[in-house]
């Protein structure tokens, strides 16, 4: 499998400015075949993209930090996938929400909070647990940040350490992910937004306003990883690669089956659980411009880093990237 027409899509993203570049990568069991195209920023001058640079990951951060930390909690039986979330945060009123419903975004959490990134980190934390349920509580999915800030929090209890730290500690350190960090170098980090007014690019500092505020305590958002990393985490997870003592083979079955509690087979674990013509695959995405694909059936993965929000965000980048994935998919099982 040559995946042309995937190369093809990017090389188009890119000079179509959807992307200023991107770093990707086919892996088909040991073998991995990297790609770096484009640019790193686009203003206030273009710079070519060097190999292996840094990206913040954004939503990445929940499926390769904040699920590993709570899967071995759950192993380790310091915590219950049907817990009650009160248990953990008594600030929050409504009981019957479950960890389960934060990992498989079945919790319906409703609430608008007014002037919300201009919040400390103690008034986020009060507005975001005064919040409450809605009407398709336990009944559907519903992708929200809130269940992963949850989760981080509740490890945090559990252990007595921030998520940030705990995912370094439990995750990246065991699997060899040296490139990954909450506290990246700019100098080898690509730039998400561009300020016209400062002529300045924000680099090397976390993208999303909620994860800028609640610093170590927030595990939705804030990682910066490599394609290095990227590959390695892929790999792991199809179990290609030594575990690394952090999951058992049951948590990695786990992974890959429907954990929603209506059993509607869109959610495993954090990640989206989708179907491409009878063959399952899980995938999740970063809003700053990331993606992973996993087919465990396969043995193989398609990983893409970009910065999608530079100089200024691409609305575009949502219909090519559903392409991208097609794109992969077709080529993968046609």
């Amino acid at each position: 499998m040559s995946f042309e027409k995937v190369k093809g899509l990017i090389n188009q993203m890119i000079n179509d400015e959807i992307v200023p570049g991107a770093s990707y990568s086919f892996i088909t069991g040991l073998n991995v075949e990297d790609h770096v195209a484009g640019y790193k920023q686009l203003k206030p001058t273009k710079e070519i993209l060097p190999q292996n640079q840094l990206y913040d990951v954004a939503s990445m951060t929940k499926v390769m930090g904040t699920v590993p930390v709570i899967m071995q909690l759950l192993q380790e039986g310091k915590i219950g996938l049907d817990d009650s979330v009160t248990n953990y945060l008594p600030e929050w009123k409504f009981p019957k929400v479950t960890i389960r419903h934060l990992l498989t975004h079945t919790s319906d959490i409703e609430g608008y909070i007014p002037n919300r990134n201009e919040m400390n980190m103690n008034q986020l934390r009060q507005a975001l647990l005064g919040l409450h349920t809605g009407h398709n509580f336990g009944k559907e999915v519903k992708y929200q940040d809130v269940n992963f800030i949850f989760l981080g929090w509740i490890a945090g209890v559990v252990t007595g350490l921030p998520i940030q730290p705990l995912i370094t500690h439990m995750v990246l350190t065991p699997l060899g992910m040296i490139d990954s960090t909450f506290h990246p170098d700019a100098r080898r980090t690509v730039p998400t937004t561009y300020d016209e007014k400062t002529g300045m690019n924000r680099v090397a500092k976390v993208h999303d306003p909620k994860a800028q505020i609640l610093g170590s305590n927030c595990g939705s958002a804030g990682l910066f990883s490599s394609q290095r990393d990227f590959d390695k985490f892929a790999q792991w997870m199809l179990q290609l690669t030594q575990p690394g003592k952090v999951y058992t083979p049951n948590i990695f079955d786990a992974m890959f089956c429907n954990q929603t509690p209506m059993q509607n087979g869109t959610r495993t674990f954090g990640w989206k659980l989708e179907d491409y013509e009878g063959h399952s695959y899980i995938y999740q995405t970063g809003y700053t411009g990331i993606l992973m694909i996993l087919v465990r059936e396969k043995k193989s993965a398609f990983t893409f880093l970009s910065n999608r929000v530079h100089p200024d965000v691409s609305e575009r980048f949502i219909d090519a990237r559903q392409d991208m994935i097609d794109a992969y998919l077709s080529d993968l099982f046609d």
